[in-house]
């Protein structure tokens, strides 16, 4: 039986004050996200419930690869943590709104026009397919990405940062930080994500109060958190796997659906719960190489 501790040991690096803190916050912050779905519980009822407790673990599970893009996006623009703190913070209230647009405007559409559903489930199992079929390691390089190009053609950008001010005065002329096009970058980058996730939480439920608060339970959660989960997550190799396993049961429940076959919500948060718990332990039992040699060097 692999000692989950001791896998864990290498990922926080050491006994510090601050990693002891941030590893006690993943656990406040599940805590709070099983809170709010107990009260959706208490106040809504079982199936309401549940359909919030699929979305989160969706919407975590889909995040990830969001967290590694905002480490490359952080690391591109070399910005220090009190400016990845403060991107962050914006970043969050920005998700808000911007995720509660495209959530009221899918709503719209999948209630009005039955054949989106089909879309989303087809969009869905395109998407597993491409996880397990295997993608294109992202590159470090973001100077060609189009989301970098655009933001820069767009905002006239200083060449060094001023403290933590998303503006700054060069010769006389008020200009962005890069702090400000970080921020944008990121932003950006979470619509794109955005339409990537939201379909697959309208399988589980077309309620936009359980949609909306699934995202915003998860995405607060590794937010505030990003660098310490983005690590930890790097570790669980076959959590991909799952996840895509996830998103083409949710695929085919929608086309289920649209044929007039019901598939439960509790049979759904069953599926995608036991998909993604396999994915982590199969990702304890089968460490991968590079995470096997990482624990003997800190060890």
């Amino acid at each position: 039986m692999p000692n989950v501790r001791e896998w864990l040991r290498p990922i926080v690096l050491a006994k510090t004050s601050e990693s002891e803190e941030r590893f006690e916050l993943v656990f406040l912050f599940l805590g709070l996200a099983v809170a709010f779905g107990l009260g959706i519980y208490a106040t809504l009822g079982a199936d309401k419930a549940a359909e919030y407790f699929a979305g989160y673990l969706l919407e975590q599970s889909l995040s990830i690869d969001n967290l590694f893009v905002f480490v490359l996006i952080f690391d591109y623009f070399k910005t220090d943590s009190a400016g990845q703190d403060k991107v962050l913070t914006y970043g969050i209230w920005s998700a808000a709104v911007l995720r509660l647009i495209v959530i009221a405007l899918g709503t719209e559409l999948v209630d009005n026009f039955q054949v989106v559903n089909l879309a989303f489930a087809a969009f869905l199992i395109w998407n597993a397919w491409s996880m397990v079929a295997g993608k294109e390691v992202e590159d470090d390089d973001l100077s060609d990405k189009w989301i970098v190009k655009t933001c820069r053609r767009f905002i006239p950008v200083s060449e060094s940062y001023d403290g933590e001010n998303f503006f700054t005065v060069r010769d006389g002329v008020r200009m962005a930080t890069p702090l400000l096009l970080a921020l944008a970058v990121v932003e950006l980058s979470d619509v794109a994500f955005a339409v990537d996730s939201i379909p697959a939480v309208f399988g589980v439920t077309h309620d936009p109060f359980i949609v909306w608060t699934s995202n915003m339970a998860a995405i607060l959660s590794l937010r505030a958190l990003y660098s310490f989960v983005a690590t930890v997550l790097s570790k669980l190799r076959f959590l991909d796997k799952s996840v895509a396993a996830a998103l083409a049961w949710i695929g085919i429940k929608m086309i289920l659906d649209f044929a007039g076959v019901h598939v439960s919500t509790g049979a759904s948060l069953g599926v995608v719960a036991t998909s993604l718990g396999a994915g982590v332990a199969a990702s304890l039992w089968y460490p991968g190489p590079d995470t096997a040699e990482d624990e003997s060097d800190l060890l």
